[in-house]
C-alpha cells in the first residue's frame, strides 16, 4: 500500500538584523563645532538606515562636554541601553570622539565586548571584537590622552601670559562683565552689591540679607535662588573694589578637571586699580573686618594651616536618619546651652536654619520626642508639627502622631523665678550707677 506524506512548505528564515547606534561629542559650545555636531548626526541617520540589515536605534549626542570625563549624560544613557541589550553595534566618528582618557576608553570598549557589543571607529578603522582591535585602541588612545595633555598645557600657557599682563581670564560674576580685557559695571546688577554691602556693614546679619533678597525683585547672576554662600563669596570679593587678583583657583589636571583653591601651589597675580570699582575701599575693608570677627583666633589659626584641625566628632545615630517633609532637606542636630548644663536638644530642618522660615517652615521637634519612637527605624519624615512618616527597617510606614511643646509649658515656676531675679539684679545695677556720685 501506498504512503503519501504531505511535506509542508519551508518557511525562509528572515537575516536578522543588527540594531546600530552612534555616539557624538563636541567639546565646546561655538557655532562651528555645533555645526560639526549636526552634521555627525545627519550623517549617522543616513548611514545606518541605508543599510538593509542594520535596525536603526538612535545617535546619542553631547554637546560641550570633555571626553576626559565619563559623566556625560548621552555617553551614560548609551551605556545603559547596552547593558539593557537594546544595542549590538555602536558607531563612533574616532577614538577621541568617544574618550580622550584611555583608562575611561579601555574600560568602556572591554565593557562593551563582554556584552556582546561591537564597537566600530571610523576614521581608525578599527572595530573592538576584531583580533588586534584592543591593542590598536590602546596606542591610539595614549595618542588621543597625549594630544588632550598637549592641549591643556597650551591653554595654561595662554592664561599664563594672560596673567601676566594684567588681563582677567573669563570671568562671571554678579555686577560685571568681561568686554575684552576690561571689566565693565553693569548698573542693575550693581545695585544689588551695593545693598548686600550696605546692609552688612551697617549689621544686618547675613541670613536675613539672604530673606531680604530672596522677597525682592533682585535674582543672581545665573538665576535661582539667593544662598547664604552668595552672599558670602560677594562680601569677600576684593574686584568689587577695584582689586583684580587672578589664579585663585587652578585645575588639579586634564583628566579629573578638579577645581582647587590656590594655596601657594601656583604664583598668584594681583592689579590694583585695574577696573572701576563698585564698592569703595573703606566700606570694602569695614565688611572683611567684620567677617573676620566671626571666627575665633583659634578658627583663625587653623585656616591658616597653623593649627591642625580637631579629629572629627562621632556621627550621632539619627544623622541623615531625619528628614523634611516640606523641602525634603535633612534634619540637623542643635542643642541650646545655660553655662556648662545642657538645656535644649531639639533637631530642625537645614534649609529653615540656613535660610529662615520664608524659604522653609518645617517645625523644629525635640530629640526626646525622636527617641520615644520605639521602633527599629531607617528614618524619619517631619510631614508637620503632629504628624511623623517613620520607615521601618523591613520597609514599613507606619504614622506617629507628636505634638509640639508650647512655650508656655516650658516657661516652669523655677524658671520663671530665675527671671524675676535677674530682671531684680539688674535694675539694682542700674540704680547704683545713677545714684553715684558725678565727677
Amino acid at each position: 500500500m501506498r504512503v503519501v506524506e504531505r511535506v509542508a512548505p519551508l518557511v525562509p528564515q528572515l537575516p536578522t538584523r543588527k540594531r546600530v547606534a552612534a555616539y557624538a561629542r563636541v567639546s565646546i559650545r561655538k557655532e562651528k563645532s555645533l555645526h560639526s555636531l549636526s552634521a555627525q548626526i545627519s550623517h549617522y541617520n543616513e548611514f545606518i538606515q541605508k543599510r538593509h540589515d542594520w535596525e536603526y536605534a538612535g545617535v546619542y549626542a553631547d554637546e560641550a562636554m570633555t571626553g576626559t570625563k565619563d559623566n556625560r549624560p548621552e555617553f551614560q544613557r548609551l551605556m545603559e541601553d547596552c547593558r539593557a541589550g537594546k544595542i549590538d553595534i555602536v558607531l563612533v566618528k574616532s577614538i577621541s570622539r568617544l574618550a580622550r582618557n584611555t583608562v575611561t576608553m579601555l574600560e568602556t570598549v572591554r565593557e562593551l565586548k563582554a556584552l556582546g557589543i561591537d564597537v566600530w571607529f571610523e576614521n581608525e578603522n578599527i572595530r573592538s571584537l576584531s583580533g588586534d582591535g584592543e591593542l590598536m585602541l590602546t596606542i591610539l588612545a595614549s595618542f588621543a590622552q597625549e594630544e588632550s595633555l598637549s592641549n591643556s598645557e597650551n591653554m595654561k600657557w595662554k592664561f599664563k601670559k594672560r596673567f601676566e599682563d594684567g588681563k582677567p581670564s573669563t570671568i562671571v560674576m554678579l555686577g560685571y562683565k568681561l568686554v575684552g580685557d576690561n571689566l565693565v559695571i553693569i548698573p542693575e546688577e550693581a545695585e544689588i552689591v551695593r545693598f548686600i554691602f550696605n546692609e552688612f556693614v551697617s549689621g544686618v546679619p547675613r541670613v536675613i540679607i539672604t530673606e531680604k533678597l530672596a522677597a525682592s525683585d533682585y535674582r543672581p547672576k545665573k538665576g535661582g535662588k539667593w544662598h547664604y554662600s552668595s552672599i558670602n563669596c560677594i562680601l569677600r570679593n576684593e574686584k568689587y573694589a577695584g582689586t583684580l587678583v587672578m589664579q585663585k583657583f587652578f585645575r588639579e589636571n586634564h583628566i579629573t578637571k578638579k577645581v582647587l583653591r590656590n594655596n601657594g601651589e601656583l604664583p598668584m597675580y594681583r592689579v590694583e586699580d585695574s577696573h572701576p570699582a563698585i564698592i569703595d575701599r573703606e566700606t570694602f575693608e569695614k565688611a572683611q573686618a567684620l567677617l573676620a570677627e566671626k571666627y575665633s583666633p583659634r578658627t583663625a589659626r587653623r585656616r591658616k594651616g597653623t593649627q591642625p584641625s580637631k579629629p572629627p566628632k562621632p556621627k550621632h545615630p539619627l544623622a541623615k536618619k531625619i528628614l523634611c517633609g516640606l523641602c525634603g532637606k535633612a534634619y540637623g542636630r542643635s542643642i541650646s546651652r545655660k553655662g556648662t548644663a545642657l538645656e535644649y536638644v531639639s533637631w530642625s530642618c537645614y534649609t529653615y536654619s540656613r535660610h529662615g522660615k520664608t524659604a522653609c517652615s518645617a517645625p523644629p521637634i525635640p530629640e526626646r520626642i525622636l527617641l520615644d519612637i520605639d521602633l527599629d527605624f531607617e528614618k524619619v519624615v517631619v510631614q508637620d508639627s503632629e504628624t511623623l512618616v517613620v520607615t521601618l527597617s523591613n520597609g514599613a510606614e507606619t504614622r506617629v502622631n507628636w505634638q509640639r511643646p508650647k512655650c508656655k509649658d516650658a516657661w516652669t515656676e523655677e524658671k520663671r523665678q530665675q527671671a524675676r531675679e535677674k530682671a531684680i539684679a539688674g535694675w539694682e545695677r542700674s540704680r547704683a550707677k545713677c545714684q553715684q556720685p558725678q565727677e
